[in-house]
């Protein structure tokens, strides 16, 4: 091995540091400034550091929500100059989603310009915009200056900033957040202040309840786009529980009608963080790419509110089904996933429920109002210390004027005389001569019962936890009533509704346009469709030495079934066919068909109908159609066969009260059809006894029509009543000899 690379000149100062460890020390302290300084908000006020400076700044230029705008660049130039030492278009996109009702349930910020649209049109460059704060920004600040809470240096130690805001309001849930970190995320949807205000006081009264109880009152999220939620009671209180989980939000719709029958779809809330051009322009993507039958139009009449009109293929639509069949492939309906991931206390990254988050809000305002009542105390003591020096020199005020002009050192002498504190001293030399008056005393007296009275209450409550819990309900009730749902602001517009009930529905029909076609299936298993019903297949052309086996009308929504001789039934759908002039394609390349097994027969399937299912060596059942169709290629296996018989007959019951079974010995048997049980699967019960011969024609007829078939001279023949009765007997019996002119082939 080489000698270690050293490097060169003089290696006093160079200390040497494992590049693993390095890697590990300076990622993970990249990571907790990702965690803690950027992407995961605080539970106490649901804000990340970028919007607590953005408010802290408008604050101190006095933006309140009766002030006058002021440029938002003269906002974003104060955060990023003061605070926040990142880009001005980072710290102003902050600002913008703010102030942006369609992104905020209650915006923090009152913007004056172009901000942006539900469309996802940006916003005008920030010299053009301008701003100031709501009220609700108010509440989240109200008390900032009597010592609620912590300040820290900002970056550069020069000026202060709060560590968290007051937070009168709910603001972590009401408001909502989104933001990714480095191994975790956070993703907290809107609800509605009023109800947060509404379970915070239940907690109150109730500390011990579960994020299960409080959802009698927080029913789920109420996002500032509306739209509705259509997830079930149990799985949103889940989803509160553990602080994990997701909502199924759609779009709020209405069948509007034109007259004459005539009606369109109109769309008046869509699905939040969803922009509004995206997904009309994926809608028109798939409409021309023909993936919305259903769909004839879409456009977008919206002015200030939303209004997209869907246009539908035809006046039978189902407006139910159109809209189902649009949720299913658009954003038309969307998942809002559901993360509580937020900084506990400011510094600890932990996923909370319901519960927990409503009571970290509720024991920051606990201890906002014992710093506020200990800040105004602090004021009380300092003002009553003063009042009490000026009532005791009003005793003795020509000798306090003598002082003053005759001594030296008055302060000092002040103290002395009347036992002063330097504070009141102070004050007695700094009151003007002109309040030195009889009136004035009074006043003082008052205000200095006053004071204390106040004192007596702030010691009350800081000595009793009920008094200021009392007090916290006392806020929020005041917060509930500003935002309440009899307020613009505050009325619930997202609304809690189950999905219209689809179980009956074929959504892989429905998505398909309805048209007529003509499958064929070929000798050697190939199948294709002709557009339209074709009656003459004469005509059609095979491949090599192939040759027609089937043909049947169907449409395009239709399931094709196929039999083949094994016993399995197999699906596909019409609509995925070959078509065209070709030859098709071999069923085999479209279902897993075993090797040496051959296609009985096809048909489209009809609800609700029954087949009679025939084995070549005389067994048979009925099925009923419901049961056979297959989502997989393998099929379903309905018919059990045994040693080397295999399936032969597959014939629709329809309104018959007979079978006919005959063999390739020529015996015949007609057979009541009640004999013959139903079964979703098995071997079946034996139709007709054979000793060399097997079964070789069956059929379903009603026995007061006779059994029919045509001559070779194109004549129907038929044996009806009493000359039939020669042939009825039970099944499983031997049968007779064929009537005269039966086919010799014995399959009329």
């Amino acid at each position: 091995m080489g000698k270690p690379f050293e490097p060169p000149g003089d290696r006093e100062g160079i200390e040497s540091v494992e590049l693993k460890a390095a890697l590990e020390e300076r990622y993970l302290a990249y990571a907790l400034s990702t965690i803690m300084h950027r992407a995961l908000p605080d539970a106490r006020d649901g804000l990340k550091p970028v919007h607590r400076r953005i408010l802290y700044a408008m604050r101190l230029l006095r933006l309140d929500p009766g002030s006058a705008f002021k440029k938002c660049a003269r906002i974003v130039g104060d955060v990023i100059g003061k605070y926040h030492p990142h880009g001005d278009q980072a710290a102003y996109d902050a600002l913008v989603r703010m102030a942006q009702d369609f992104a905020q349930r209650y915006p923090l910020v009152d913007g004056q310009g172009n901000f942006g649209n539900i469309d996802g049109d940006n916003p005008a460059a920030q010299r053009y915009t301008e701003a100031r704060m709501t009220e609700v920004a108010r509440l989240l600040l109200d008390g900032l200056d009597e010592d609620s809470v912590d300040f820290r240096p900002n970056y550069d130690g020069q000026e202060e900033e709060p560590v968290v805001l007051p937070a009168a309001f709910p603001n972590l849930l009401a408001n909502g957040s989104q933001g990714i970190a480095v191994g975790m995320a956070t993703s907290i949807p809107p609800h509605n202040a009023a109800e947060l205000c509404e379970a915070a006081l239940y907690l109150i009264a109730h500390p011990a309840a579960t994020s299960e109880q409080l959802t009698t009152f927080v029913k789920g999220p109420d996002f500032p786009t509306g739209g509705i939620v259509i997830d079930s009671a149990a799985s949103i209180a889940e989803a509160y529980r553990t602080g994990r989980g997701g909502f199924r939000v759609r779009a709020r719709w209405q069948r509007e009608d034109l007259g004459r029958g005539a009606w369109v779809v109109v769309v008046t809330e869509i699905p939040y963080g969803v922009p509004k051009a995206r997904l009309i322009e994926k809608m028109a993507e798939l409409l021309t790419e023909r993936k919305l039958p259903l769909l004839a139009d879409v456009r977008d009449e919206s002015a200030e509110d939303v209004r997209v009109v869907l246009e539908p293929r035809s006046r039978s639509v189902d407006p139910v089904v159109l809209m189902e069949s649009l949720f299913r492939l658009t954003e038309l309906e969307s998942r809002i996933p559901l993360n509580m991931n937020v900084l506990v206390g400011g510094l600890v990254p932990r996923v909370i429920g319901l519960s927990e988050a409503l009571r970290e809000w509720l024991d920051h305002r606990r201890t906002v109002l014992q710093r506020r009542s200990r800040h105004r105390l602090a004021q009380i003591e300092r003002r009553l210390e003063i009042l009490g020096g000026l009532l005791i020199v009003y005793l003795d005020l020509d000798r306090v004027i003598r002082i003053i002009r005759e001594e030296d050192e008055p302060k000092a002498e002040l103290m002395r005389a009347f036992s002063l504190t330097e504070l009141q001293a102070n004050a007695i030399l700094d009151t003007r001569l002109r309040s030195l008056r009889k009136l004035e005393e009074m006043e003082l007296k008052r205000e200095h019962d006053a004071l204390t009275a106040e004192k007596s209450d702030l010691d009350a409550l800081l000595g009793s936890e009920p008094l200021q819990w009392k007090s916290i309900t006392q806020q929020i009730r005041a917060v509930r009533k500003t935002f309440g749902p009899e307020t613009a602001l505050g009325r619930r517009r997202t609304t809690l509704e189950n999905p219209p009930d689809t179980t009956g529905i074929d959504f892989s029909e429905a998505m398909v346009e309805r048209e007529p076609i003509t499958v064929i299936v070929s000798q050697k298993g190939w199948i294709r469709t002709l557009k339209g019903h074709v009656a003459d297949l004469s005509a059609v052309a095979f491949k090599g030495d192939d040759s027609l086996k089937l043909g049947f009308p169907t449409e395009t929504t239709a399931k094709i079934l196929v039999l083949a001789t094994n016993g399995k039934v197999f699906t596909l759908d019409a609509a995925k066919l070959p078509g065209g002039r070709g030859f098709g394609d071999p069923i085999r390349l479209m279902v897993d068909l075993d090797e040496g097994t051959e296609i009985v027969t096809a048909w489209p399937s009809r609800a609700g109908t029954r087949l009679l299912m025939g084995t070549s060596d005389g067994r048979g059942f009925t099925v009923p159609v419901d049961g056979l169709v297959a989502n997989t290629r393998k099929g379903r296996h309905v018919v059990t066969l045994e040693d080397k018989a295999v399936v032969s007959h597959c014939i629709e019951v329809g309104d018959g009260d007979h079978v006919v079974a005959c063999g390739d010995n020529r015996l015949l048997v007609v057979f009541p059809l009640n004999e013959v049980p139903e079964m979703a699967r098995g071997k079946g019960v034996r139709l007709q006894r054979y000793r060399d011969a097997s079964l070789a024609y069956l059929s379903v007829i009603r026995l007061a029509e006779g059994l029919t078939w045509p001559d070779s001279a194109g004549r129907t023949r038929a044996v009806v009543g009493e000359e039939l009765a020669k042939w009825v007997s039970h099944r499983g019996t031997v049968g007779a000899m064929a009537p005269r002119g039966f086919p010799k082939t014995n399959r009329p």
